[in-house]
């Protein structure tokens, strides 16, 4: 059996911790944002933990 290739745009998105939890960007943090508020800018900023489902898709995609 060959072996699974990993999902390169997964890969450049999505990055495995030391613990192994999957660590992403989060959305909207690109244009527009004299209207978006600083606290909302800085929760953007911070990175979020895939979970659930999508984190069992987003492994298989990784090869992990």
């Amino acid at each position: 059996m060959p072996k699974m290739k990993t999902h390169k745009g997964t890969a450049k998105r999505i990055k495995l911790t030391s613990t192994g939890k999957l660590t992403r960007r989060r959305a909207f943090g690109n244009h527009m944002l004299s209207k978006k508020s600083k606290s909302r800018k800085r929760n953007i900023n911070t990175p979020a933990i895939v979970t659930g489902s999508m984190a069992k898709n987003v492994r298989r995609a990784l090869g992990v």
